[in-house]
């Protein structure tokens, strides 16, 4: 491969790279958009006491979605009154896939080896070897 396809390819990654941040902004404004037209016309139907109504083929409905969280500092108090109530089985443990990739890389600065011993083959590893790209 000569230079010249090279240069090519780098000019076509670059130009697709900008495409694809004009159509995030975009998706980003239209997501916005239509957060508050779902909020308007929810707020609408319910007000005129419809849960639902058709217009050219599409049924609108009004859905109720329920989110819950810990408190803000009590995740491990909501967690040990779930298990000690009997709902233990809906608690899991997480480790976080970038912290984990973080604590591995830092091990092998550490040690240089791939993966502590003491991980034995719990723990799967690549890499993958990407372009990046900054304006000059």
């Amino acid at each position: 491969m000569d230079n010249v396809q090279i240069l090519q390819m780098a000019d076509q990654y670059r130009t697709m790279q900008e495409q694809k941040k004009e159509l995030d902004a975009r998706v980003k404004s239209l997501s916005e958009e239509i957060r508050k037209l779902d909020l308007a016309l929810s707020d609408a139907m319910a007000e005129a006491e419809l849960d639902r109504f058709s217009r050219n083929g599409t049924t609108f409905y009004l859905k109720s979605r329920l989110f819950a969280a810990p408190v803000a500092g009590k995740k491990e108090d909501m967690m040990r009154a779930l298990k000690a109530n009997g709902y233990g089985s809906i608690v899991t443990e997480t480790v976080n896939a970038n912290t984990l990739a973080s604590f591995i890389k830092e091990q092998r600065e550490m040690t240089g080896k791939e993966v502590p011993e003491w991980l034995g083959d719990t723990v799967n590893t690549f890499e993958r070897i990407s372009v990046g790209m900054r304006k000059a």
